[in-house]
């Protein structure tokens, strides 16, 4: 008889781990909405549409106290950098962000998405979702997270089918298409389907917070593809 009660209790469905169960990936979220709430549009319309598209979505998402999707955590070598860009970004106005990411550092899935990166950039960069199709924090609609580049990296020419994306700096000195320099608390806004690379300064890493809108079948599969040497050096 004993056996049999411990055999349907184990059967028995776990019940879903949810956002407001989570604290610190809720907080982690609101530091994210922050960031696009507070900031500049500089005067661009697009930019600010899309801050209040990923602020609005980001809103709703969290009113429906969402599921957490339990991923196993992985680091990369890359990730060796990550404390360092933590304490830069700790010292200035990216500090309550900081904070609150370092708080689930230990539960973050750092990834590549690229099957044929070079053994080089793999060195030197990696990305972590924290909220969309895969989780950890589930959603449809949108994509948030972080990537992390060491210093002295080249992030190739690169794009995205039907996704416009933002960057926001977080720690760092970095540049995009070699036009600017961008400092912690910089968008940048990428069009759909926009070519561009990253390059960063020679000291630091550079931490930048990314958000993705677009359909919803292609930011569960975002298809992220490098763009061919012959095109890259067409653009530039």
């Amino acid at each position: 008889m004993t056996d049999t009660l411990d055999r349907e209790e184990t059967d028995k469905e776990t019940p879903l781990s949810r956002l407001k169960d989570t604290p610190d990936w809720l907080y982690l979220l609101r530091e994210f909405e922050g960031l696009y709430r507070k900031g500049s549009a500089g005067g661009s319309t697009s930019i600010r549409s899309h801050r209040k598209r990923v602020r609005d979505t980001l809103s709703a998402v969290i009113g429906t106290n969402p599921q957490i999707v339990v991923r196993e955590p992985t680091t990369k070598p890359v990730t060796a950098h990550f404390g360092r860009a933590l304490d830069l970004a700790e010292r200035g106005a990216m500090q309550n962000v900081a904070r609150a990411l370092r708080e689930v550092r230990s539960q973050l899935t750092w990834e590549y998405g690229y099957d044929r990166a070079s053994r080089s950039l793999r060195q030197k960069y990696a990305f972590c979702e924290i909220l969309g199709p895969r989780g950890p924090v589930y959603a449809e609609d949108l994509v948030l997270g972080f990537v992390l580049f060491a210093p002295s990296t080249t992030y190739p020419q690169h794009s995205h089918p039907d996704i416009e994306e933002s960057y926001i700096s977080i720690a760092g000195a970095w540049s995009e298409n070699d036009a600017a320099v961008y400092a912690p608390g910089s968008l940048i806004l990428n069009k759909a389907a926009q070519e561009h690379r990253i390059t960063t300064g020679e000291v630091d890493p550079s931490l930048l917070a990314y958000a993705w809108t677009g359909p919803r079948a292609r930011l569960a599969n975002p298809s992220m593809k490098l763009s061919s040497t012959r095109r890259a050096r067409a653009v530039h």
